[in-house]
Parts: C-alpha cells; sequence; structure tokens
C-alpha cells in the first residue's frame, strides 16, 4: 500500500505540474492593467472619437482608447450601440458569451488525454524494464518464475518431525554450504541434485525447507509446471535464468516442486513426446551436468511419482542422490502430532502416543488435518480444551467421513444395517488372522450406512496369507449376514463396497504376491500381457478365493447365530459399540454404559475404511498396493 500511495502522489503531483505549466503559456494568460469606467463616460469619449477599438460579448465592452488606455465597461440594453460605434470610426469587435466553467476544469479535460496516453507510455517502459531484470514484467515471460523465500519464519530441523532418517541424509548438504572447504580440500564433492520422492503429504517441501533454514542460505521454490508455457523455447530460457539467479545468490538452494510435470522420459507421448518440456527438460540437463560449474548450486526437487522421470535426470553428476521421504511410523506419528499440538490447549486426558498408534498410515498432512479437525469440534463445542473424545471424533470423521445424523432411516433399514454390520464383526471376532476390533456403528458416515473398523496391533509392514484370507472372510461378513436372516432375495446392494474390496485383494494374491498354489508365484500385473487361457485361470482363482471365504463365513455365522442376533440388537439400540462391547455382548456379559468413554483407540490402530456407496456400509479393508 505504501508504493501504490506513493506512486499515486508522484503521479498527482505531475499531473498538476503539467497543467500549471500549460496555464501559464495560454494566450492572455499576462494580462495588463484594465481600467473601469462609467457607461456615460465611455459614451463620452465615443464621442470626442478618444475610443479606438472595443470588443463587445453580451453586454461587457472592453477596449482601447486612443492614448493605448485599456478599459472596460458594461452597457445597459442599447440597441443603437454598434450604430453609434461605427459612426464614431470605432473597430468593433464580437464575440460570443464567455462560458462559467472554471479554467481550470477546462484545462484539465484539454490536457488530460495526452497525460494520460504520456503515462501509460512511462508505464510501458518500466514494464519492460522490469521484465528484463527480474521476470516479471509483461515482457518478462521468458524468465525464471522461482521465488526467494524470506528468511523470517524459515523453518528448521526441529520443525521436521517423523521423517529422522531422510534428515540424516540431508545433513551433508546442509555441512557443505556452511563450510564447503572441508569437502573440498579432500577431493569431495557434494551432490548437484537431491530428489526426495515419497507419498503426497510426507514433509517433502518442508524438508527441503528445513535445510535452507539450517545452513541459513537463499532458498528458491518453484514448480515444474512453471516451466512449460505454449511458447516453445521459453521454458528452456526460464531454467537458465534459474540457474543464473543461483549462481549469483551462491551458495544457495533451488527446490523444484512437482518436477515430473517437466522431467518426464523423453520420446514417451503421442507423436514424438511434447518438444516445448523435452526442451526444457534437456536444459535442465545441460545446466546440472553442462560445461560450466555450478559450485554452490544445490537442486532439491520432490515427486511422488520417480517412475516416470527421465534416467538421464536420475544418473550420478545431476540428481545423484535419491532420499525417500515414506509415511511416518508409530514413533514418527507421535512427533509430529507433538509439533502441530503445540499450539493447542490439550485436556489432560490427551495421549498423543495413543493417537499415533490409532492412525497407521497417516502422512504428515493427515496428522495436520486431524489435529485441526480436532480443534473445530472443540470450538464448536465451546469448551476451552482438547480432548481425547474430540481427537477420536476428529479421526473417524477423516476415515469415514462425517456423520449424517440428518439422514432418516426406516426401522426395516436400520435392521438390515444392522445384521449386515453384525456380520462383518462377529466374523472379525472369531477369524484367526483378523485385526482386533475397533468399532462398529450404523450411524451413516460419508457415503455408507454403517461400519466395521478394525485396529491391527502394530503398523502393517506387509500382508501375510493368513491375514489376507481372514480379511476375506470378514469381508463377507455382511452379505451372509443378510442372506441368513433375510433370504436370498431380500438381500440388499450394501455389499457393493465389500465384493470391490474383496475382488482387490484377491487379484493381489494371485497376481501380484504368489498366494495361489494353481497360478504360483509369477507376476500377472499387466492384464494385456496374459493370454486368454491365463486370464481365465487368474479369474478362477480369484473367484475361488472369494467363494472359499463366502462359504466358511456363512458356516461360522450359522454357528455363532444367537451371538450375530444380540450383536444386531445391541447396534439398533446403541448405534455404536466400542471392540470391547462388542466382545462383551458376543459373550452374552451385560453392557453398563455409565463409565463408558468412547475414546475410541484402546491401543491399537485403525485400517483404513474402504466400502459402497450403496449402504449399508462396508468392511474396512484396506487397498492394497
Amino acid at each position: 500500500m505504501n508504493n501504490i500511495g506513493r506512486n499515486v502522489t508522484i503521479w498527482a503531483i505531475i499531473v498538476m505540474a503539467v497543467i500549471v505549466v500549460l496555464t501559464a503559456f495560454q494566450p492572455g494568460s499576462s494580462r495588463k492593467a484594465v481600467q473601469q469606467i462609467a457607461y456615460s463616460d465611455f459614451v463620452h469619449d465615443v464621442d470626442q472619437h478618444d475610443v479606438r477599438s472595443v470588443v463587445i460579448r453580451e453586454r461587457n465592452i472592453s477596449g482601447v482608447l486612443t492614448n493605448g488606455t485599456s478599459f472596460e465597461t458594461y452597457a445597459p440594453y442599447d440597441p443603437g450601440l454598434v450604430s453609434h460605434l461605427t459612426s464614431s470610426g470605432v473597430e468593433v469587435s464580437a464575440h460570443p458569451p464567455q462560458s462559467d466553467e472554471n479554467p481550470f476544469i477546462r484545462y484539465v479535460v484539454a490536457y488530460l488525454p495526452i497525460i494520460l496516453l504520456l503515462g501509460v507510455g512511462f508505464m510501458i517502459f518500466r514494464q519492460m524494464q522490469n521484465g528484463a531484470a527480474g521476470g516479471r514484467g509483461a515482457m518478462g515471460f521468458g524468465k525464471s518464475r522461482a521465488k526467494l523465500m524470506e528468511k523470517k519464519g524459515r523453518v528448521t530441523f526441529a520443525d521436521v518431525a517423523g521423517v529422522e532418517e531422510s534428515k540424516e541424509e540431508l545433513v551433508e548438504i546442509v555441512d557443505f554450504l556452511k563450510d564447503p572447504q572441508k569437502f573440498t580440500r579432500l577431493g569431495g564433492r557434494i551432490p548437484k541434485g537431491v530428489l526426495l520422492t515419497g507419498p503426497p503429504g510426507t514433509g517433502k517441501t518442508l524438508l527441503a525447507r528445513s535445510v535452507a533454514g539450517e545452513a541459513n542460505v537463499p532458498f528458491f521454490s518453484i514448480s515444474g509446471s512453471d516451466f512449460v508455457e505454449m511458447f516453445v523455447g521459453v521454458g528452456a530460457s526460464r531454467v537458465r535464468d534459474m540457474f543464473e539467479q543461483g549462481k549469483k545468490a551462491a551458495p544457495c538452494i533451488i527446490f523444484i516442486d512437482e518436477i515430473d510435470a517437466v522431467g518426464r522420459s523423453r520420446g514417451m507421448g503421442l507423436g514424438g513426446g511434447n518438444d516445448e518440456r523435452e526442451q526444457t527438460l534437456n536444459q535442465m540437463l545441460v545446466e546440472m551436468d553442462g560445461f560450466e560449474s555450478n559450485e554452490g548450486v544445490i537442486l532439491i526437487a520432490a515427486t511422488n511419482r520417480p517412475d516416470v522421470l527421465d534416467p538421464a535426470l536420475l544418473r550420478p553428476g545431476r540428481f545423484d542422490r535419491q532420499v525417500v521421504v515414506p509415511n511416518p511410523d508409530v514413533e514418527g506419528r507421535e512427533k509430529i502430532l507433538r509439533v502441530h499440538m503445540k499450539k493447542l490447549p490439550l485436556s489432560s486426558d490427551v495421549e498423543p502416543r495413543v493417537i499415533a498408534r490409532g492412525t497407521p498410515g497417516f502422512s504428515g498432512a493427515d496428522l495436520a488435518n486431524l489435529v485441526n479437525e480436532a480443534a473445530l469440534f472443540a470450538a464448536r463445542q465451546g469448551t476451552r480444551s482438547v480432548s481425547m473424545a474430540q481427537f477420536d471424533a476428529a479421526k473417524d470423521k477423516v476415515l469415514m467421513g462425517a456423520e449424517r445424523r440428518s439422514m432418516v432411516m426406516t426401522e426395516e433399514e436400520k435392521r438390515s444395517t444392522a445384521y449386515h454390520e453384525g456380520g462383518h464383526a462377529l466374523a472379525a471376532y472369531y477369524t484367526p488372522g483378523c485385526d482386533p476390533i475397533h468399532k462398529a456403528t450404523i450411524v451413516p458416515r460419508g457415503q455408507a450406512l454403517g461400519m466395521v473398523m478394525t485396529l491391527p496391533e502394530k503398523d502393517n509392514i506387509s500382508y501375510k496369507r493368513q491375514w489376507c484370507l481372514g480379511s476375506l472372510l470378514m469381508t463377507m461378513g455382511g452379505r451372509v449376514s443378510e442372506e441368513i436372516i433375510f433370504g436370498h432375495d431380500q438381500v440388499s446392494a450394501g455389499a457393493s463396497g465389500d465384493i470391490k474390496a474383496a475382488t482387490n485383494l484377491a487379484r493381489h494374491m494371485v497376481t501380484r504376491w504368489g498366494m495361489s498354489d494353481r497360478v504360483g508365484m509369477v507376476a500377472y500385473d499387466d492384464p494385456q500381457m496374459m493370454s486368454g487361457s491365463t486370464t481365465r485361470e487368474v479369474d478362477e482363482e480369484i473367484r475361488k478365493l472369494i467363494e472359499t471365504a463366502y462359504e466358511q463365513c456363512r458356516q461360522l455365522l450359522l454357528t455363532h447365530l444367537d451371538e450375530l442376533h444380540r450383536l444386531a440388537e445391541a447396534l439398533v439400540e446403541y448405534e455404536t459399540l466400542t471392540g470391547e462391547e462388542v466382545g462383551k455382548v458376543i459373550r452374552g456379559e451385560p453392557l453398563d454404559r455409565r463409565d463408558h468413554n468412547d475414546t475410541g483407540f484402546g491401543g491399537r490402530k485403525p485400517s483404513v475404511p474402504s466400502g459402497g456407496a450403496a449402504a449399508p456400509g462396508g468392511v474396512p479393508v484396506p487397498q492394497p498396493s
């Protein structure tokens, strides 16, 4: 605002000065003293032939006497005045009436267009200069759009939690930027480029910023999409300018986010690829490993798709160090939660360790969102601190969606949903290898009318065959329960998500994980590469796994039919049961809700829920990867 106000003031002064100068040079601007005379004296002078000339403007008469004196007078209505003047030999001139308009306004209207044209031309000239200097002007489309981050408010390694191994990989970069001679005197060479890879939301950008903050060097940030334009050659020009800026500010860090937007493998597109993108990539390769040395300029890039990058970009001498930034483990999640909880007033019952154990697979961004949702819940409820119950509600919202309490369900639909979710819970309770039950609910959330969430005892690094078979059996529990209770013709479409999840899991078991004795340990990731007979064989194995799980689940539920009825009745009455309460109902123990505290974590971690939109709900089976 200060710059804008200063510019407006300068332009106002310029306009005023121009108007004053133009007014000073107007004709008649410097007039001699004029004598005011009475009309009778004017008539007498005319009769005496002492008036040389007059100018008549309506009834205002001005003129010059024979002795050179200027005069002015005001005439009454006199139709014979002009005849009297001409007969006396006076030179008579007549002018139209003078406007009452302010002279200043008249000059402004007359000269403002010229001033505006001059101002526009001046601004265009300034823009061209700015474009040539910094790439932000109208003519600067070929200049780099990298933004220099301010030193104020910088982050350091202390602000990054949950990725300790990744930070250790970058300590060398920080040491080099602080003391380059420590490495160069022994003949060492610091990597020119560091590629950060990992799932979205794991903190790759934050980690790159912390390197610059830790080393206290300039940090230029740009996105991969900022290089590519419809004009051929613009991207390459921006790459050159970006490295030129880096050289001037060396030692420094240049960070390119989402580098896969410009660094994809060349020649892979239709028609030989995108020429503009490939020229940009070629220029980047030359700058990183060309004829000139970019000492002190370290390029850090981030992507969650390293598989699509060009091999020349990943070879030693360019991005010769790749740092994986994975989703944090339970220890990392606890540290991340503590970082985000520093700004919140927490209740005494909040335990970050328990929350961390209940959020496997969460990235740093997911955990930040969880903490924010808990704070919003506390604000809506009018509490002065954030409690464990609000963190649990936030976790359920993030995993399963917001509650749809306004959705009206008939008693028949509620009962059908209760038996569906009861079948899932009962199958999970009695099946070896299944994760323990965390919560069963028939409250609609997101696109599901109900949900059974399981909690693995620890983070699942890999999937075992027993767990996969147990998950398939549990997934069939909802559909089997509906068939047993309501009959084959009365089953609902609520098992659509369960069927999809089971098919996906069985396909991975057969085609990727070698868990089929018939197909064997052969990878069939691409269906287009399989023959017709192989495709039929794979489909038969997938169907066999699902049908076997279906029959085993049917036998299990028929054996424990009384427990299924009790579980469904409890869900209809209470709508939501914790894992402990599910066990009590199955064992026939009474529920005591007086001391019920549905914080819901129980020291375990939830599987990622999935399920169909058709309702009544789905069973949370993680999508294999």
